[in-house]
C-alpha cells in the first residue's frame, strides 16, 4: 500500500530496493570491484611471502646464535684453564711491534 502511495508498483519498488542495496553495499565496502579485489589479493600474497622469508631468516639467525652460545660455553672453561701470564720483570726489553699499514702512512 505504501508503494502505491509513493507512485511505485511492487516490481518497481523491488528494483529500486535492489539498486539501493547494491549502492549501500558498495559504499560500506562489502562489495568491491574485481580489479581492487585482485590488487588486494596480490598485495596479501606479497606480504605473506615476505613474512615467510623473514621468518626463515629469523630461524637461521636464532640457530646461529644458539651455536655461538654453545661455543662460548665451551670456550670459557678453556680460557680459565690457561695459566695467567706473569708480569714482565724490570729491565726486560720487548721487541718493537710491527704496526703494518699504520707505519707506512
Amino acid at each position: 500500500m505504501l508503494d502505491e502511495l509513493a507512485g511505485l508498483g511492487a516490481i518497481q519498488g523491488g528494483a529500486v530496493g535492489l539498486v539501493a542495496l547494491i549502492v549501500l553495499m558498495v559504499l560500506r565496502g562489502l562489495l568491491v570491484p574485481r580489479r581492487i579485489y585482485d590488487d588486494m589479493r596480490e598485495e596479501r600474497d606479497t606480504w605473506r611471502a615476505a613474512h615467510a622469508a623473514s621468518e626463515e631468516a629469523r630461524h637461521v639467525a636464532q640457530d646461529q646464535a644458539g651455536e655461538l652460545l654453545e661455543l662460548s660455553r665451551t670456550a670459557i672453561p678453556l680460557l680459565r684453564a690457561l695459566p695467567n701470564p706473569q708480569p714482565p720483570t724490570e729491565g726486560v726489553q720487548h721487541a718493537p711491534v710491527d704496526q703494518g699499514l699504520a707505519s707506512q702512512t
